[in-house]
């Protein structure tokens, strides 16, 4: 090597290549979605509501984008994630699940029917997409899997019981699967971030108004980190990925 030469790892170009994306019309999910449109990639954006998919189906184009209204805790429309990939632009090769929910709270605290849907949107609304995922990879001899979770599923603070019980099944689920599918061409990853400025920061513990927020990870960080692992050569694979602000304390 001449002296002073840089050797640089390649990335695999992500250009036309089919990503689905839960939780896609707010927080990481719509920065991601975003992020990967603006590499070349083409897009399902699926989440719960209908009119924002619908402009953002407006904000990047039809050709790059198409729509999938969709409720994570139903699991008979899992598998229409996958369908809506192949229909429209052919084929399917990774998905993004960052769809969820949580709040800050003590284990008392909240009613019982929302802990529930806590529970429910955020276990089994990566399961069953998961699994319709799996089924295809298998089918086409591999792809990749992003699980977008929380630093919470590693070492759950004091006032986040419930919400971190979901993101430590959401990260034990991404390690097991890793162990189960990396032989057959199926890589899967745990996205880690700690606090993000999104609408469940806002909603769920803090206001609007709160200086703070401004000092968290923004969900375009978290989008960098999970564009740059699909980018990975088919060589290697991310199994874990923590990210902090310098704001917080790890």
């Amino acid at each position: 090597m001449v002296s002073g030469e840089m050797r640089l790892a390649e990335n695999r170009s992500l250009r036309d290549s089919v990503i689905v994306v839960t939780g896609a019309s707010s927080g990481i999910g719509l920065a991601t979605t975003r992020q990967l449109v603006s590499m070349g990639s083409k897009v399902v954006a699926a989440a719960r509501r209908a009119d924002r998919l619908e402009s953002l189906v407006s904000e990047l184009g039809e050709d790059r984008v198409a729509a999938y209204p969709y409720d994570v805790n139903a699991q008979e429309q899992a598998q229409g994630l996958i369908d809506r990939a192949i229909a429209v632009f052919g084929r399917c090769d990774s998905l993004v699940a960052c769809a969820g929910f949580g709040a800050y709270g003590g284990i008392l605290d909240h009613t019982d029917e929302f802990l529930e849907s806590m529970i429910l949107t955020n276990i089994g609304g990566t399961v069953w997409p998961v699994r319709a995922a799996v089924r295809h990879f298998l089918e086409e001899g591999g792809g990749d899997i992003v699980i977008v979770a929380s630093v919470a599923g590693l070492r759950g603070g004091g006032n986040e019981a419930v919400y971190a019980s979901t993101k430590f099944a959401q990260v034990g689920l991404a390690g097991a699967l890793d162990r189960e599918l990396r032989t057959k061409g199926i890589r899967v990853s745990a996205i880690c971030p700690a606090g993000v400025k999104t609408e469940f920061a806002i909603g769920y513990g803090r206001s609007a108004g709160d200086p703070g927020l401004d000092d968290l990870l923004q969900p375009e960080d978290v989008a960098d980190a999970i564009v740059t692992v699909l980018e990975q050569p088919r060589r290697m694979r991310t199994t874990l990925w923590t990210m902090w602000s310098m704001a917080e304390q790890s």
